[in-house]
Order: structure tokens, then C-alpha cells, then sequence
């Protein structure tokens, strides 16, 4: 039970990250437009690179480790000094080398760079990693809900036109930068004070940089193919491609969120030597995650096209058939999250998890290079599902043996059926009544009951699970 809470907090918590934006995107797209949000998403986009080398994997590192030794207050505390140590000085070093690259090589957004290092800067205080490795995410969710209802407050109040770009930029900045910073005072009671002599931050690099290869070629697909698509195409392209993968990574948030609650969880089991409890949690949660995935891949493709120029404004209509040719990375990222994130990272197999992102990498880049000449931001998508796909397919044949990939598979032939013909109904529906809210609930339930009766019909597994969960929560409450 304490997984699935862990889970339901870290959904609230992904989504959360991604909720400001998202909130905010009909309001901001009709009064910025599609060339400033591209502004906003080149410049972003380059301040990420820059963070992503400070960060180095450490998010990452730290999770793991603090699970390693969770039950040790003195080690824990050992590490965390010395992990965040070594943050804040990796962090610094790429605030200052993002300073100097803007003022030596930026020209036409210089004002714009400078105000995104308000995301590298709070960096460079996140310690949501020590909470979940202790797998305790409900004090991370709580007080960044408060930070970000906030900063959504004001975007309303002070974002009024076209001059108002470097206000958003600042407010979603300074929104990070104090919600990481509002964790410090809980770590009060979960650290102690230790010798600094006994820190040793630079032995945390060597490890923390091995997980940083697979980081930065991870945020390939967040970052290269806007990149790509400011250079390759126009600003309106990278604008359609921007709001359409705002949407399509907030319902990614809710099906990956399993990944970070997973990860300590496996690792403490891997550091006790249950090998068998790693497998059967792997199992269970693939086919928990596939039963997620396909009902919101399919969902999203169904109601993308008239929910495009509702949600977004008329401007961004052509971002509705983005979202139907980006919308199969739910399914393959939510795979891949459990046989990388949940199994190869926990488990210490950090080579594999390397090759597998980076391959995903490289095919990226190179479908970019063919596809965005092509079809511009539709390109984009598509090789992000291509890119995607390749990081699966890699992942499953690095584990083929040591785990079965015919249990993995076997049940999602009744997934994939019901979600398409969820997918029928809904797409039918969705097209023949005007798209408002009380009708997007209605077709957001239409295609649950039929799924749901699918499922059961079908007698597919997470149909077990859930009465198995439902049985026990019941005989807890007796």
C-alpha cells in the first residue's frame, strides 16, 4: 500500500511540474502567440543543456543511494552533505559557463537567456531526490502545490500582452527556484549534522557521472527537436510543437510517475537481495503501466483534433494532428520506464541503460535531420515516436534473460484491443458533438466505461490486481 501511495503522491507531484505551464497554455497562447512561445521554448530549450551538465545525474545518484542506506541516519546524512555538495558545485560551474555563452554568443534573446538561469539556479538547491530515495513524497507534493497555485496566480495577473514574455519567463523560474528551496526546513529531523571531513563530495562524481550520459541523452527528445525545428523550420512550427508536447507530457507524467516511486523501492530490494521480489514487482508494475498507457495514448488521439483550437486557441489548430502522431511515446516511454527506470537503473545495470538512450539518441537526431525537412514540426513528432521506440526495443533485449518478456507481453493484446476500439467510439463521438467541458467529460467517461468493460470481459490481469488491492485496503480498514 505504501507504493501506491507513493505512486498517487509522485502523479500529483510530475503532473504538478508540468501543471503551471499547462494551466496557463490557453490563457498564454492567446495573448503571447505562436512566435513568442517559441522564444520562450528556443531560449528554455538552450538553458536546459546547460542545466542538465550541473545537474549530472545526481538527481538520479542520490535517489538510489539514500535508498541504499535508508535505515542508516548517520550514512544517509554522509551522503546527502556530500551528493549536495557536489551539486552545488557542478551547478555553479554551469551557471557560469551559461553566463558567459550568453554574453559572448547571443544576440537577438540575450535578455530572454538571461532571465531562464533562474532554472539553474534552482537546481542547484533541489534536494527532492533525498525524499524520494526515502520514498517520502508527500512533503515534496504538499509545499510545491502551494508554490505553484501561486505562481499560476500571478502569471494571470501580470502576463497581460505581448511585452510581458520576460515576466512569464521569470515567474516560472522564481516558481522552481522557491518551491525547491521550500524543502529545506524537513530536513531538519531526516539529516544530521556530520564532519565535513567525512563528506568526500568528488567520490559521488564518478558514479553521478556515469548516470549522467543517460540523463542527457534522455532530454535528446525534450530539447533537440526544438532545437532542430528553430533552426530547421520557423518559430510557428516550434510554437505548434511546444503546446502540443505540453499536453501529451502532462498525461505521460501520470503514467511515468511509477518510475521514481519504483526505483527506490527496487534498489532497497537489490541492497537486501531480493531478487525475486525485484522481478515479481517488475511484472506487476509493466502490466499496471500498460493498462494506464494504451487508454491515454488512445484517448488522447481521439479528442486531439477538436481539442486543439478549444484548449490552445484557433491559432494553434494544426497542433491537433501533432498530438495524434506524438501520442504512441505514452506507450513506449511508459515501457521503457519500467525496464530502464524501475529495473536496469535499480538493479545497478547503468552500461545497458546507457546504450539503450543513447541509440535512442542518435536515431533521433538522424530522423530529425530527414523528417523536419520535410514536414517541420510533424517530423519532430514523429521521430520522437521513432527515437522512443528504438530505447524500448533496445532495453527489452538487453533483459531478455533474466526476465521473461512473453509474461511481460502476454496480456497486452487485450489492452491494445480495447483501447482501440475505446479509440473508435470516442474518435466518433468527439467529432460529432462541440467540444466544451461538460462534453469532454462526457466522452472521458464514455471511453472509460468501455475500456473498463473491455477489460473485464477480456478478464485481463490488472482486473486481478485491482480487486487484490481493493481486498486488502478493506481488511486493513476492519
Amino acid at each position: 500500500m505504501k507504493v501506491i501511495k507513493n505512486y498517487l503522491y509522485n502523479v500529483i507531484y510530475q503532473v504538478l511540474l508540468l501543471l503551471v505551464p499547462l494551466i496557463t497554455v490557453p490563457y498564454i497562447s492567446r495573448v503571447l502567440g505562436p512566435d513568442l512561445v517559441g522564444i520562450n521554448s528556443y531560449t528554455n530549450s538552450w538553458m536546459t543543456f546547460f542545466m542538465l551538465f550541473g545537474q549530472m545525474g545526481i538527481a538520479l545518484y542520490g535517489n538510489r543511494e539514500v535508498a541504499y542506506h535508508r535505515e542508516n541516519k548517520e550514512d544517509r546524512s554522509r551522503i546527502f552533505w556530500g551528493i549536495e555538495v557536489l551539486q552545488a558545485i557542478t551547478i555553479s560551474a554551469a551557471l557560469i559557463a551559461y553566463l558567459v555563452a550568453v554574453f559572448l554568443f547571443s544576440s537577438t534573446f540575450k535578455r530572454y537567456f538571461l532571465l531562464q538561469s533562474l532554472w539553474i539556479i534552482g537546481a542547484g538547491i533541489d534536494v527532492s531526490w533525498y525524499f524520494m530515495g526515502m520514498e517520502d513524497f508527500q512533503k515534496t507534493v504538499l509545499r510545491n502545490m502551494i508554490v505553484k497555485l501561486i505562481s499560476v496566480a500571478l502569471i494571470f495577473t501580470l502576463v497581460k500582452g505581448h511585452n510581458d514574455l520576460g515576466k512569464y519567463i521569470v515567474l516560472l523560474g522564481a516558481s522552481s527556484l522557491i518551491g525547491n528551496l521550500s524543502l529545506w526546513p524537513y530536513l531538519r529531523k531526516e539529516v544530521s549534522w556530520v564532519p565535513i571531513r567525512s563528506w568526500h563530495p568528488f567520490k559521488h562524481f564518478y558514479p553521478a557521472f556515469l548516470l549522467f550520459v543517460p540523463t542527457i541523452t534522455t532530454q535528446i527528445y525534450l530539447v533537440v527537436n526544438r532545437l532542430m525545428l528553430g533552426k530547421m523550420s520557423t518559430q510557428n512550427q516550434l510554437g505548434q510543437f511546444e503546446n502540443t508536447d505540453k499536453i501529451v507530457k502532462v498525461v505521460l507524467a501520470v503514467v511515468t510517475a511509477s518510475g521514481q516511486v519504483m526505483l527506490p523501492h527496487i534498489a532497497n530490494k537489490f541492497s537486501n537481495g531480493d531478487v525475486k521480489g525485484i522481478r515479481q514487482s517488475l511484472y506487476n508494475s509493466f502490466d499496471f503501466i500498460t493498462a494506464l498507457a494504451v487508454p491515454m495514448m488512445f484517448g488522447l488521439m481521439a479528442i486531439a483534433k477538436p481539442l486543439a483550437p478549444w484548449f490552445l486557441g484557433q491559432a494553434f489548430a494544426p497542433a491537433g494532428e501533432l498530438m495524434m502522431i506524438e501520442a504512441p511515446v505514452i506507450l513506449f516511454i511508459a515501457w521503457s520506464n519500467v525496464t530502464g527506470t524501475q529495473y536496469l537503473m535499480p538493479v545497478n545495470r547503468t552500461n545497458e541503460y546507457t546504450i539503450s538512450v543513447t541509440s535512442g539518441a542518435v536515431v533521433n537526431i538522424v530522423c530529425n535531420l530527414f523528417l523536419i525537412a520535410a514536414w517541420g514540426a510533424k517530423g519532430a513528432a514523429l521521430a520522437t515516436d521513432i527515437s522512443e521506440l528504438v530505447v524500448t526495443s533496445v532495453q527489452l533485449y538487453f533483459i531478455r534473460t533474466t526476465i521473461s518478456r512473453r509474461k511481460l507481453f502476454g496480456p497486452t493484446w487485450k489492452y491494445i484491443l480495447c483501447g482501440f476500439i475505446m479509440f473508435i467510439v470516442v474518435y466518433r463521438l468527439a467529432l460529432t458533438i462541440h467540444m466544451s467541458i461538460p462534453n469532454l467529460c462526457v466522452e472521458v467517461f464514455a471511453g472509460f466505461i468501455i475500456y473498463t468493460l473491455g477489460l473485464i470481459i477480456l478478464k485481463a490481469p490488472i482486473i486481478q490486481q485491482a480487486k487484490s488491492l481493493l481486498t486488502s485496503g478493506f481488511n486493513k480498514i476492519k
